[in-house]
């Protein structure tokens, strides 16, 4: 079987010339004579996600399970320098340095790979648009490409700037984009997202950004640069706290890497005329917004495709002032990197009102299905299934159906009929809520939890939300997966690209927020705090209220265990093969009075898992039961431990790991920095 597409990134490093040369040309020249190529070059995780195709895989096996538990602390960086912490940034490695974003600045941080040390940085001068951002300390790093022979590095910063540095100064990079007429910034090196050469929006009168009253954005993830185009994804308001219909849309740009000349803008609220438009059906396309991209991206080269997950429009849990199925909102997008059209879409969730945003990046794949080579792509989701389709064509590989899903008893929301099923694999993790997924330890224990939710709506997934004061006198629906069940940010699956099998974390949650009345939560006043401002204008008539719940029984959650786990999934088949708990079971449950004289349950810690692959093991953050951090190593064909090392600090996103003047290392990022892992000499 051919991968040659996705050879693990360090052979990337010795081999890019002859692997690229069909799709984008010269790998320090130029793809059609106008575009310098993007393609990585160098390096043995320059992309967050370890590689173009979102696998997360490394062939490097000097630490395998014979030593991994050797493993002790190499270096440790401290960011709490730069002013404040970032909670989700994961490094890039790249001709000898480590390069990383750091505080809620997002700081672009460039540290020597062997001791952690400083060698430039670069700040973003402060502004408005800087201060209003809510998703400050949500950057997950920079996206990296080989120009012309230069190592050049693209941040998308808090304010919606693209910037170009050079990786080995931290200079901007002369020709690139143009000047930005606010005080401190670069006279070259830089794209304004927002303005004429972005969005295209017109700014307030201040001149400072878009009025807070049309809308919003910024960006989370960082970019992706493929076959010499640079595409910039973004992120928009958290959409449990909006309470007005008004926002922008996060339509995805792509540039070219060389000059920073826009090429095209991708609209993912279709106006009029365009695919999709029917399905906003009293013309909410013209003011709702969100649909951002804030998950990572994946592309393929050789196809010239690139890979857009995309979240909910505005906003959360009601969506009666959009009725329709409101494309391109919770789907996964396969834009043509050279023109930026639609090659094929899928809608994961049709008029999303569950916060069932896309959460993590697509991972792209080769395998055999009944004996056919086929190229892949597998999405996970936080409703725990795995979409799989034919990346080229966009053909699901198995059947997915649409099935009848419950309707909402919420005054004006009007809820489509059927939601798409995957039919295989089949789901990872829990899928609504029944007394047959409640705690079973005891007879005792289930009892008093069915009694606990006597008060509240179950249901299958698709479980709508309840408004309060409700016709059948419930206090809230309870809907699982809830918004953080499933697979969510920090839940970071890992694909084997020899065997084709794919290790996907998850965790059980369920959600019960109540609706209320938009006016009792939104005034129509201003905020004094800039993050708490509004967008928009015209208050929704339901918002989200607060949260329901039913508690814990007895200290223990009311479902069943595992709280949290890894699946690992052959995608020749769709068959599941192993799970394993995530870290061990918590001191809590196993010091419980009512498991006494029992074994271990193997709950797992209830908590999502950063994980990467290497030829020999699967590694992944986690928890014992003391609740101590821990990094584990498991067999990648059976899910059985074979190491742990303590960490110094919690993981929060993202690990990745490389190679450094003969030394692999493993780096684990933290709210306050990273830190890096490696043998003893």
């Amino acid at each position: 079987m051919s991968r040659s597409i996705f050879l693990p990134t360090r052979l990337l490093a010795l081999g890019a010339f002859a692997l690229y040369a069909g799709a984008c040309g010269d790998a320090t020249g130029s793809a059609d004579g106008d575009r310098a190529d993007g393609v990585t070059t160098s390096g043995d995780w320059a992309v967050i996600t370890g590689d173009l195709a979102g696998q997360r895989y490394s062939d490097l096996d000097q630490i395998n399970p014979s030593n991994f538990s050797n493993l002790e602390v190499a270096w440790e960086y401290d960011a709490s320098h730069l002013g404040s912490v970032n909670a989700r940034s994961t490094p890039i490695y790249i001709d000898g340095m480590l390069i990383n974003v750091h505080s809620e600045y997002r700081t672009v941080v460039a540290t020597d790979p062997g001791t952690g040390e400083e060698i430039w940085t670069y700040t973003e001068p402060e502004t408005f648009r800087w201060a209003y951002s809510m998703r400050k300390n949500h950057g997950k790093g920079v996206a990296y490409a080989n120009i012309d022979g230069n190592d050049v590095v693209f941040l998308i910063s808090p304010a919606f700037f693209l910037h170009a540095l050079d990786a080995h100064t931290g200079e901007h990079i002369e020709g690139f984009g143009g000047s930005v007429d606010i005080e401190g910034f670069p006279e070259t090196g830089v794209v304004d997202l927002l303005g004429p050469d972005g969005l295209g929006y017109q700014y307030d009168d201040a001149g400072e950004g878009i009025p807070l009253e049309q809308g919003y954005i910024t960006s989370s993830s960082p970019a992706l640069v493929v076959n010499g185009v640079v595409v910039v994804g973004n992120s928009a308001e958290q959409g449990y706290n909006q309470t007005r219909t008004e926002n922008i849309p996060g339509d995805i740009l792509g540039y070219d890497a060389r000059t920073g000349q826009k090429l095209w803008k991708f609209d993912v609220i279709p106006e009029p005329g365009e695919f999709g438009h029917d399905t906003w059906e009293n013309d909410a396309w013209e003011w709702t917004g969100d649909i951002s991209s804030w998950a990572p991206l994946s592309a393929d080269p050789e196809l010239g495709l690139v890979y857009v997950p995309t979240n909910g429009a505005t906003q959360d849990y009601y969506g009666g002032f959009r009725p329709g199925d409101n494309l391109f909102s919770t789907s996964l997008i396969a834009l043509d990197v050279e023109t930026g059209e639609r090659a094929w879409h899928y809608q994961l969730v049709k008029h999303d009102i569950w916060n069932y945003d896309t959460p993590q990046v697509p991972v792209l794949a080769d395998v055999m299905i009944n004996g056919v080579e086929t190229p892949i792509v597998a999405q996970a989701t936080k409703q725990a299934f795995l979409y799989v389709f034919n990346r080229e064509t966009g053909q699901p590989i198995w059947p997915i159906e649409d099935r009848p899903v419950p309707q909402s008893l919420v005054p004006g929301e009007k809820m489509p009929e059927t939601q798409p099923f995957p039919t295989k694999p089949a789901p990872y993790d829990m899928q609504g809520l029944s007394e047959d997924d409640l705690i079973d330890f005891t007879p005792e224990l289930r009892q008093k939890a069915i009694e606990a939710l006597e008060d509240f709506q179950i249901g299958p997934l698709f479980l709508p939300p309840l408004h309060r004061d409700n016709d059948i006198g419930k206090v809230a629906a309870l809907w699982c997966p809830a918004d953080v069940g499933g697979t969510n940010i920090d839940g970071t699956p890992a694909l084997d690209p020899e065997s084709g099998i794919i290790y996907v974390p998850s965790q059980k949650g369920c959600s019960a927020r109540i609706l209320i009345p938009g006016p009792e939560k939104d005034d129509g006043g201003v905020a004094e705090d800039l993050t708490e401002q509004p967008t928009g204008t015209s208050i929704t008539e339901w918002v989200p209220g607060p949260s329901a719940s039913p508690g814990r029984i007895d200290g223990l959650p009311y479902w069943k265990a595992p709280y949290s786990k890894i699946t690992a999934i052959d995608l020749n088949t769709g068959e599941h093969l192993w799970w394993t708990p995530i870290g061990d079971t918590p001191n809590y449950v196993l010091e419980h009075p009512a498991l006494e004289g029992q074994p271990d349950p193997r709950t797992g810690s209830g908590r999502q898992a950063a994980l990467f692959a290497t030829p020999s093991m699967l590694v992944y953050a986690g928890y014992d039961s003391e609740n101590d951090p821990m990094l584990f190593a498991v067999d990648k064909a059976t899910g059985e431990e074979v190491g742990r090392v303590p960490m110094p600090d919690n993981n929060r996103y993202g690990m990745m790991t490389y190679m450094h003047e003969g030394k692999q290392y493993i780096v684990v990022n933290t709210n306050g920095g990273n830190f890096a892992l490696a043998l003893p000499d």
